[in-house]
């Protein structure tokens, strides 16, 4: 018989987790905060004031909005209890807190009151942003979760017509922008919570199964969406010339390259979901590249339009 386990090897793994957890949250706040920095090294763009700030509310945004549509979208797939604990109204308030919190960024940068900010382009959408998501937590105290579709697609919009301002074409860019948020944060939402479903269900290896084979299958509508607008959108934002010479170019390049390593963790959990084998360390990494990817979106948000980069 082997030697029994002790205390301190009970509590190894965990320790480790969380350990993992830690450097992987520094990892990514740094990340954020310095990504438009170091991209832009060397580029000769203009420094973007706030940057690392404005990158980190976005990336609260980006998540809010993923978890509270993710959620939705999760309970029609889980279809039965048991259903992990809803993160629909602390999400919805953490979105509607980083709206507000650009604003108040926007206002200090941009040397002007909160009132005058508000009469901005980019104030006036955010304050919509920040409104949309209060909404959403209204609907979701209430025991109305759905009726926060309404408002959280308002936040779609207004965020596609904020990250669009550029006179060329920007009805097209909103458009794709609107389609591929959607699906970003559906794909991300969705896999996050069917995962704490699984969890919860653990005790049913087969019903864990068929939640994520339920969610896989719509996974791949997603990533084909996600595939085409995100293509077409960079096909209209970045010129060929300054692909590795702009700030844009560089962080969507290495975006493009987790987006991809997150496509194939996917396409290796559906093989081993339709082999009848465990595909959930799969989903479980792939789920931590779409957070880095979450963040990288939020980076890209930041940096400067490389377009003048090209012309000047």
């Amino acid at each position: 018989m082997g030697r029994p386990a002790t205390a301190q090897e009970g509590t190894r793994v965990p320790t480790r987790a969380r350990a993992v957890g830690v450097g992987g949250a520094v990892l990514a706040l740094l990340v954020v905060l310095y990504g438009a920095g170091v991209a832009s090294r060397g580029t000769g763009e203009l420094r973007i004031p706030a940057a690392g700030t404005t990158s980190l509310l976005r990336a609260a945004v980006f998540t809010a909005l993923a978890l509270h549509l993710g959620e939705l979208a999760g309970a029609a797939i889980a279809r039965t209890d048991p259903l992990p604990r809803a993160l629909a109204l602390p999400a919805a308030l953490a979105g509607a807190a980083a709206s507000a919190g650009q604003i108040v960024v926007l206002a200090v940068v941009s040397d002007l009151d909160i009132p005058a900010t508000y009469g901005t382009r980019e104030g006036g959408l955010l304050l919509v942003m920040a409104n949309g998501f209060l909404l959403a937590a209204g609907c979701a105290g209430l025991g109305r979760p759905r009726w926060a579709l309404v408002p959280l697609a308002g936040v779609v919009l207004a965020e596609a017509l904020r990250a669009h301002p550029e006179p060329y074409s920007p009805e097209l860019g909103t458009a794709l922008t609107v389609v591929h948020l959607t699906a970003a944060s559906l794909w991300a939402g969705g896999l996050c919570h069917v995962l704490r479903t699984m969890w919860l269900r653990r005790a049913d290896p087969a019903g864990a199964r068929a939640v994520l084979t339920r969610y896989a299958r719509g996974a791949v509508w997603l990533l084909v969406v996600l595939a085409a607008t995100g293509t077409l959108s960079t096909l209209r934002r970045l010129p060929a010339d300054v692909v590795v010479t702009s700030a844009y170019g560089r962080v969507l390049i290495a975006k493009l390259v987790l987006v991809a390593a997150a496509s194939a963790l996917a396409l290796v959990a559906r093989r081993r979901l339709l082999r009848s084998r465990d595909a959930h360390l799969a989903a479980r990494v792939e789920l931590v590249v779409l957070a880095a990817v979450v963040l990288l979106s939020a980076v890209l948000t930041v940096v400067p339009d490389p377009h003048w980069l090209s012309t000047r």
